[in-house]
């Protein structure tokens, strides 16, 4: 078997392509329409802030308003529906990622992704102590950035969760979180983690998967942060509403990038392997 043919048979776009388009939908809906439920608002008897109903010389869209109207209140209701459309994706890329790297006979990977599956339980606990250490470390980021030290800390830290959602979660899930110990697995899965996330050497689809949205949503956060310093004195630009739907639009622009480039990668893949058939054959 060709390394060209092994490629194209771990990559899953038979389901890979409609996942994507489901699992952005949904974070997209999500962060636009979760927000404008009134449980949250009932149950922890938040207060509305006047000041946030409308700008000082228009009234901002209808559209707006439930989202503006209380920044912290937003904050919660989108790291909510990450949390568990995240919970979602992160299992559907540890299948793939078990897939592509299970070898032997069929009863063998058999074997292997039993034992990976019931070590389910165990990761999703890493996974989520990986988000919420990383969570506290974007917050003093964000700080060292600029952000409010003591004035609105609570969205501060919100953002800071939702962006370690966003980035962290999926890859600690499916990779495990890297760790400091001196044994061979430990440096194996760190060495993974810098040749991803600090180097950006790409080898795979899943690969791409895992980086490109994380990526992705870094940097739209960061564009995001840019029109809070515009004295336009709406109420969309309060902190920190801009970097955070930054990064779920950064983290559904470059899912579909790393959809269109695997895809596109894959199409050539399978017409290199025909050629190379038909030219064995002849």
């Amino acid at each position: 078997m060709t390394q060209n043919s092994s490629l194209i048979e771990i990559f899953p776009g038979n389901s890979y392509i409609p996942v994507v388009g489901v699992h952005t939908t949904l974070l997209l809906f999500s962060g636009l329409f979760l927000p404008r439920t009134t449980f949250l608002k009932d149950i922890a008897g938040v207060q509305i802030d006047p000041a946030q109903s409308s700008s000082l010389d228009r009234p901002q869209h209808s559209f707006l308003e439930p989202l503006t109207i209380n920044p912290l209140s937003t904050l919660v209701y989108v790291c909510l529906g990450a949390a568990v459309l995240q919970g979602w994706w992160a299992g559907y890329m540890r299948d793939w990622w078990s897939l592509s790297i299970l070898e032997g006979s069929e009863s063998e990977k058999r074997l292997e992704k039993a034992i990976t599956d019931r070590q389910k339980i165990k990761a999703f606990a890493h996974a989520w102590l990986a988000t919420l250490t990383a969570s506290i470390i974007f917050h003093g980021l964000l700080v060292l950035f600029g952000a409010p030290f003591t004035l609105h800390a609570s969205r501060t830290y919100g953002l800071a969760l939702l962006l370690s959602i966003l980035t962290v979660y999926t890859p600690a899930f499916v990779l495990g979180p890297p760790t400091w110990g001196s044994s061979t697995p430990s440096l194996i899965k760190r060495f993974l983690w810098i040749r991803l996330f600090a180097e950006f050497t790409i080898r795979s689809p899943i690969e791409r998967a895992l980086v490109y949205p994380a990526l992705g949503s870094i940097v739209f956060a960061w564009l995001g942060i840019i029109p809070i310093a515009l004295d336009w004195d709406r109420p969309w630009q309060a902190w920190p509403l801009t970097p955070a739907y930054g990064a779920i639009s950064g983290y559904t622009i470059a899912s579909i990038a790393s959809l269109t480039v695997n895809t596109v990668r894959q199409i050539a893949l399978e017409q290199q392997t025909r050629q190379q058939r038909e030219n064995s054959s002849n």
